[in-house]
C-alpha cells in the first residue's frame, strides 16, 4: 500500500460567489465529498492597491485594471487546501478561466456552473507547487510548511 503525500494549493471563492451563501455552503460540502481538506480559511476584504500587489504579475495586461476592481468589489474567501494532487484535482474542478468555453467544452465544471466572464470567474486555483507556496504566504503570511 502506498501512501501519497499531501499537497497543498490555495483556492480562491471569488466576490460574485461569496454574495451568495448558499453557495459558498454548497462548495464547502464539496469540498468534502471530493477530499479536500481545508487547512486554513481566510474571508478577505481587499482593497485596491491590495489587489493590485497579488497581481501584480499581471500589471501589463489588458484585464488587470478590471481584475483588481473586481477583486476589491466585495468579500472573498481565501482557502489552504490539501490532498494528493490538490492543485491538479481543484484545477480540474474549476476548469477552464473562461466560463463560456467551460459551458461548452466542461459542463460540470464550476467556473462553467458558476463563472460569469474571463474575468469573473468565479474561483482561482494554484497552478504550481511554486505558486502555491508563493500565494499561500501571501494570504497567511504565518503558515509553516
Amino acid at each position: 500500500m502506498s501512501l501519497l503525500k499531501n499537497q497543498l494549493s490555495l483556492a480562491l471563492l471569488k466576490p460574485d460567489l461569496c454574495a451568495n451563501p448558499a453557495i459558498v455552503h454548497k462548495l464547502f460540502e464539496l469540498f468534502q465529498k471530493d477530499q479536500f481538506e481545508i487547512v486554513k480559511e481566510r474571508k478577505i476584504l481587499w482593497s485596491k492597491s491590495q489587489a493590485e500587489q497579488f497581481y501584480f504579475e499581471h500589471r501589463n495586461r489588458f484585464f488587470y485594471e478590471r481584475l483588481c476592481g473586481y477583486m476589491a468589489s466585495g468579500p472573498f474567501v481565501a482557502l489552504i487546501i490539501s490532498k494528493p494532487n490538490a492543485i491538479k484535482d481543484w484545477r480540474d474542478l474549476i476548469g477552464s478561466t473562461y466560463p463560456c468555453r467551460a459551458r461548452i467544452s466542461a459542463p460540470n465544471t464550476l467556473r462553467s456552473l458558476y463563472g460569469l466572464t474571463d474575468t469573473r470567474n468565479s474561483f482561482h486555483g494554484s497552478d504550481s507547487e511554486e505558486t502555491a507556496k508563493r500565494e499561500i504566504k501571501f494570504f497567511f503570511p504565518d503558515f509553516k510548511f
